[in-house]
């Protein structure tokens, strides 16, 4: 097989190891790809050459940066048909988990404690294993203060299924609140008698 030479020869070898990859790819893997090392600028403008060209193509599927690397991914306006496919539908979660997601995505590292005060209800600890189970949040250290409690942040894993490269990409507060009277509660909580903490 020829050595791989040519810009052009760079620029798929890039695009099929994107194609092949289980999750986002980081500069730092691609550049395993090569023979020679290219370093992180020759790969960052290949990756800027195969988006541009995908996007001109107008193709179903986009090249795009996120928190753990580069993925390719369907277009947002096609994914209301490839949800058709789907046997499992995605779990949907209440409005108190999504406040709690919400809350440490804004105000992190939070401590439980924070976030009840914020919220003004006591927080179940069910709450913050859903979003711990999701990937979606993780304890990053303690506080120091008497019994040390717990901070919460969220992760990698999140930025990536929002589609998000940092956290500076977060959605306005405004626009969180509509996606949160979106939600579906009554899927999500059980009708039961009032206890003292929040259901998942």
């Amino acid at each position: 097989m020829a050595p791989a030479t040519t810009p052009e020869t760079w620029l798929r070898i890039v695009e099929a190891a994107l194609l092949a990859a289980p999750g986002p790819l980081p500069v730092s893997e691609l550049r395993k790809l090569f023979d020679e090392d290219p370093g992180p600028d020759l790969v960052r403008r290949l990756l800027d050459e195969l988006r541009a060209q995908w996007f001109e193509a107008g193709r179903g599927v986009e090249l795009v940066q996120l928190a753990s690397g580069w993925r390719f991914q369907t277009r947002p306006e096609y994914q209301v048909y490839l949800d058709r496919l789907k046997e499992e539908k995605p779990p949907r979660y209440s409005r108190a988990v999504m406040e709690t997601l919400a809350i440490i995505a804004y105000r992190q590292p939070v401590t439980r404690g924070d976030i009840e005060d914020i919220r003004g209800v006591t927080v179940s600890p069910n709450i913050l294993k859903t979003l711990e189970s999701r990937g979606w949040v993780d304890i990053v250290g303690h506080r120091d203060t008497p019994g040390r409690p717990a901070l919460f942040a969220t992760t990698r894993r999140f930025l990536d299924e929002m589609g998000l490269r940092s956290l500076t990409e977060l959605p306005a507060l405004t626009e969180l609140e509509k996606i949160m009277d979106l939600v579906d509660v009554s899927q999500t909580e059980p009708a039961a008698a009032p206890a003292p903490e929040e259901e998942v």
